[in-house]
């Protein structure tokens, strides 16, 4: 068992519908068809949206999607159409929420990886592939990968994992030519944002995008290249053969799986609260990353 320890009820906003309540987001439509994604502070570890959250994430997280979007503009259109807050909405939506177009969103999370770590270590390590492509032998946890690899996954629900696909099922889901069309963006957007992290002294390891049509045209869509949706190293401390200090959430990871968290991961008992001193390591390790990749004080 697993999903949200409490999970929250949706403010109620004239003008709004509410869609979803997804682990960081909260999803409405206007009386425009628009709809207004709105980024909490909640936190997710180990298919669990804990019980704390970490102030200022889902601020962090919009901005630094929006600068990315920034980036990125030349690759790919995006679907963001306004930054302005909905008339009625609280103010603490503010900075956290965007007006996006409507796209017929693809059932896939598009994930570039240019390193191998994670579920990808752990399918190397039983056949030396990634996604049923193969790999050369004497790779390690961290080691950069001859060329980046698109290694698309099917798309779970809240408290489930997403399950890694090879392309051709992908191609057999949604079409030889999208699947395509996929793979060449995905890959293009990774390399750009590569680069760029490289200029600030990070690596960037792997990330997942997702996209949708809007009429015949691909757009990219929800937050895009943030620490909750991308593994960040910082560069100068890169060693392949474990793993590497990260601009994310491992504080909260390692805190639930120590023995001071006092919570059994094998069991259906939820996560606990957790303390002051991981939120507050946590918060930074956001603030930092955004700092470091946009040049600009939080």
């Amino acid at each position: 068992m697993s999903g949200f320890v409490e999970k929250p009820e949706p403010l109620d906003v004239p003008g709004l519908v509410h869609l979803h309540t997804g682990k960081v987001r909260e999803l409405y439509q206007n009386e425009a068809g628009d709809l207004v994604m709105v980024a909490s502070d909640r936190l997710s570890a180990y298919d669990w949206v804990l019980p704390t959250e970490i102030p200022d994430k889902g601020r962090v997280l919009t901005q630094l999607s929006l600068w990315w979007f920034d980036q990125l503009a030349d690759l790919v259109p995006n679907h963001v159409v306004s930054t302005d807050l909905p008339e009625g909405a609280p103010a603490d939506w503010a900075g956290r929420t965007l007006v996006c177009k409507s796209l017929q969103m693809i059932p896939v999370e598009c994930v570039a990886r240019g390193y191998l770590t994670g579920s990808g270590l752990v399918e190397y390590n039983a056949s030396r592939t990634v996604c049923g492509l193969a790999l050369p032998e004497g790779l390690t946890d961290g080691s950069e990968l001859p060329a980046p690899i698109f290694t698309p996954a099917a798309k779970a629900a809240v408290g489930e994992h997403d399950e890694n696909v090879s392309y051709e099922e992908v191609a057999r889901q949604v079409g030889a030519d999208t699947a395509a069309k996929l793979r060449q963006t995905t890959l293009a957007v990774y390399s750009r944002a590569r680069d760029t992290a490289r200029e600030r002294g990070l690596i960037l390891a792997d990330t997942k995008f997702e996209f949708g049509f809007d009429g015949e045209a691909l757009i990219l869509g929800d937050e895009v290249l943030t620490p909750d949706s991308s593994r960040f190293w910082p560069a100068g401390q890169w060693e392949p053969g474990h793993a590497q200090p990260s601009y994310d959430k491992q504080f909260v990871r390692d805190w639930l799986t120590s023995p001071a968290s006092g919570w059994d991961r094998g069991s259906e008992q939820p996560p606990p609260a957790l303390p002051q001193d991981v939120v507050d390591a946590t918060r930074a390790k956001y603030i930092e990353a955004y700092e470091r990749l946009t040049g600009t004080t939080w």
